[in-house]
């Protein structure tokens, strides 16, 4: 539903507490990239020592490289490690590997540079953030990617933290989205539901998958991603039994196939899944539709 290409650069986008560590956990263990670099910046110190034990444990120590700065170091150094990271992550781009950057969290990130900003007199704009903030994501995110200069790429992906889940005008949130090439919203209401990992897949989108899925993936994930809306529009409708089967055709499809859809898009923390199976699954709900 939401393909990634080599050297994209992605962001997952959710509040506090809806899976956004776990997703990056799921997502590193099961890479496949020459080189993982693990940036943890401003994060509790528990969960930086049960991140790296997990990562260590699926993967060969020599491939890992983890720049840790828990959160109660100084704003400089959480800078500093975000910049490190993705120094070292550019170092073997340039050898010709094929590079994971996950940064952890990129709004940590911000709040670091918030810190210096009023710290040094700059004037707040939108909830407190000075200028220099703004400025900083860009030249951060801009680095890596894909090289003019070797065959390597820097795939990388960032959580960002929306404050009282507000996705929406959050300004750190709404600055990733328009420079980032896809997000991944997580949301509160699908993890109530225990829908796990808490993708809705209306809200995310990737700007690359055109580009590098076949015809048939990407008419498949447009029919079931207009399911998905389809039902999310009525759900309350039909909860409370106030829709008659056979005033929407479109609708009617998505109720019969809902439990497929729930298990398709729900996966098991360590549970792995590869795309050619991912391809198979998604054809066999929409395929024949």
């Amino acid at each position: 539903m939401l393909s990634i290409g080599s050297g994209q650069r992605v962001g997952i986008m959710a509040g506090s507490g809806v899976g956004k560590s776990v997703l990056l956990s799921m997502i590193t263990k099961s890479t496949s990239a020459d080189v993982i670099v693990i940036a943890l910046i401003g994060e509790r110190g528990r969960e930086v020592a049960s991140f790296t034990r997990d990562i260590i444990n699926s993967h060969s120590s020599h491939k890992v490289v983890i720049v840790a700065v828990p959160a109660d170091q100084s704003p400089l150094l959480r800078i500093q490690g975000a910049k490190r990271a993705t120094a070292i992550a550019e170092y073997f781009r340039d050898e010709g590997k094929k590079v994971l950057l996950i940064m952890d969290s990129l709004t940590r990130v911000a709040h670091a540079q918030r810190e210096l900003g009023l710290a040094l007199g700059e004037q707040p704009t939108s909830r407190g953030y000075p200028p220099s903030v703004i400025s900083l994501l860009p030249s951060l995110i801009e680095r890596t990617g894909t090289s003019s200069g070797s065959a390597g790429s820097i795939t990388s992906i960032y959580t960002v933290l929306a404050d009282g889940d507000d996705i929406n005008s959050d300004p750190i949130v709404d600055s990733a989205r328009a420079i980032l090439d896809g997000h991944i919203v997580l949301t509160r209401e699908l993890a109530q539901q225990g829908i796990y990992p808490a993708i809705d897949v209306v809200k995310s989108i990737s700007r690359l998958m055109n580009d590098i899925v076949t015809e048939r993936h990407l008419k498949n994930a447009q029919k079931l991603r207009a399911l998905i809306s389809k039902y999310q529009e009525n759900r309350d409708l039909i909860m409370m039994g106030g829709y008659a089967q056979g005033q929407d055709p479109e609708l009617d499809t998505a109720i019969s196939i809902w439990s497929d859809i729930l298990a398709f898009l729900r996966q098991d923390y360590k549970e792995t899944v590869n795309v050619e199976d991912t391809q198979t699954s998604l054809n066999t709900i929409v395929g024949s539709l």
